[in-house]
């Protein structure tokens, strides 16, 4: 059982319930806090406090006031707002989205009702998967996506539930969960915030680790099978610039490359940069992984609904802590380091082919008339043209909405979702380098590997044979990248 506490969730936490359906509740504290700023809303607006989206309209209509007793104020608000296009997010993706909501009502500032909290709760305990395109967020709080994933508590919209689609009425029927009642700032609080950005961020995170630590796989037995030199990755090297990341990734390619042959056997007093840069441009990227993961355990811990209720200064706060420019940045930053670590494995594949670099057969097969690992290296330029493309930054202006009052948007979803194409097409390409050198290192001959990198090289050939004749590589790279993805690559 996972406990969401006003002290916020950690991310491992997070990952637990969307990736292994590990059961929810909330902390005792937690229900406590979500009492007491719903007894706050409520004592506040029957005094005549003005509360936004409460006793006023939303966005421009700021300035119409909304009398208390209209009952279905609070689930207009989703059921206006299911205006997403797209693809649908998968499993993991909505029990990622609702877990960061279900976080963020645990802090007790978003007014909710129990019901309410309790209601969503349930939905994700009880594996209702409401169907939420993805396409319709501008990052100033996941409105589109939210207000989709809030029909299914009101019995509307369709659910994926125990490998069937069925209208979410039905769905809560089967489970033996009742249609929610939204009261007070219910409809408000489920759809004001950007659990969709800050859930399929923390998924991010985990996938763009997985891609780096197959890269970092990919290099060790890319230096292997091209027998580079190793100087670069010594200690001194980062001692005497000590470049963020470096001295980490060196130390953790020295370890893979222990107890073999090939510090004292290099080829060349200097190889080309993709070799001895490698190790440079990982620690540039596990920097920026590492400042989107900070990010993301921010959200987790964070109340950031507006309006927020202070319960203990009695305070209705008018916030802006729905921007998500912080978190836009991050994925940003994220997707350009992970470019850069791609055109350097991109490189390696190359120079693994050509005789003239590797000085072993080309296109590493000695068949005549066998095209070999070359095809390979076509869907590695795609790979690396598709990945360049999308690690362009998205636009800081955008078309103004509700009447001009957004003016500004901050874009995360729409960077974490391109981010995490991005990173899927790394996994592949690093997949391929992995393919590429393990078949260099077969044609080397007897050379003794560092045991971490004959570790990788057995795991390569446990799920890829080596290529004696022309045959499928999509095949290959497909089950290999799977295999990385189930966490059967340990570096």
């Amino acid at each position: 059982m996972k406990y969401l506490d006003p002290q916020g969730l950690a991310l491992v936490d997070l990952l637990a319930i969307a990736e292994q359906d590990a059961p929810v509740a909330f902390s005792l504290y937690a229900r406590q806090r979500i009492e007491e700023g719903h007894r706050l809303l409520l004592s506040l607006a029957s005094q005549g406090t003005p509360i936004y989206g409460v006793t006023t309209g939303l966005g421009a209509a700021v300035d119409v006031q909304v009398p208390l007793d209209d009952s279905l104020l609070q689930a207009r608000i989703p059921l206006g707002r299911a205006v997403g296009v797209g693809r649908l997010a998968n499993r993991q993706e909505l029990r990622s989205m609702i877990t960061a909501r279900l976080a963020g009502l645990a802090q007790g500032r978003s007014g909710i009702s129990p019901h309410a909290a309790d209601s969503l709760l349930a939905l994700l305990n009880a594996g209702i998967e409401p169907e939420v395109p993805l396409l319709g967020s501008l990052g100033e709080s996941d409105l589109a996506p939210l207000a989709h994933l809030s029909l299914a508590l009101l019995g509307q919209g369709w659910v994926q539930w125990r490998g069937e689609r069925l209208p979410a009425a039905e769905a809560l029927q089967r489970s033996g969960l009742q249609a929610a009642r939204l009261v007070g700032k219910d409809g408000l609080a489920l759809v004001s915030a950007n659990a969709a950005s800050v859930g399929l961020g923390a998924l991010l995170v985990a996938e763009a680790e997985r891609a780096l630590q197959a890269v970092l796989a990919a290099i060790a037995l890319s230096c292997e099978g091209y027998r580079a030199n190793l100087s670069p990755f010594q200690p001194w090297a980062s001692r005497l610039r000590p470049a963020p990341g470096q001295t980490e990734q060196s130390q953790a390619l020295f370890r893979l490359l222990d107890g073999g042959e090939l510090a004292d056997n290099p080829r060349r007093l200097q190889d080309p940069l993709s070799f001895r840069c490698a190790t440079v441009v990982q620690g540039a990227a596990r920097q920026a992984l590492q400042q989107l993961r900070e990010q993301i355990e921010l959200e987790l811990a964070s109340g950031a609904d507006n309006p927020a209720l202070i319960s203990e200064e009695q305070q209705v706060l008018a916030t802006a802590n729905f921007d998500s420019t912080h978190l836009a940045l991050a994925g940003e930053g994220l997707g350009l380091a992970l470019s850069r670590v791609a055109a350097c494995s991109a490189e390696r594949i190359a120079k693994l082919l050509s005789p003239a670099s590797s000085e072993l057969p080309r296109f590493l097969i000695g068949q005549p008339g066998h095209v070999g690992m070359a095809a390979l290296q076509r869907t590695s330029a795609a790979l690396l043209a598709e990945i360049g493309h999308l690690a362009n930054p998205l636009p800081a202006v955008s078309v103004p909405v509700a009447d001009r009052v957004e003016d500004y948007a901050g874009q995360a979803l729409a960077v974490i979702d391109k981010t995490r194409r991005l990173t899927e097409r790394v996994l592949w390409l690093g997949s391929i380098e992995l393919i590429v050198a393990a078949q260099a290192v077969d044609l080397r001959g007897t050379v003794r590997l560092g045991e971490g990198s004959g570790r990788i090289h057995r795991a390569v050939r446990s799920q890829v044979m080596h290529l004696d004749q022309d045959r499928s590589g999509s095949v290959d790279v497909l089950a290999l990248s799977a295999f990385i993805e189930n966490g059967g690559l340990l570096v």
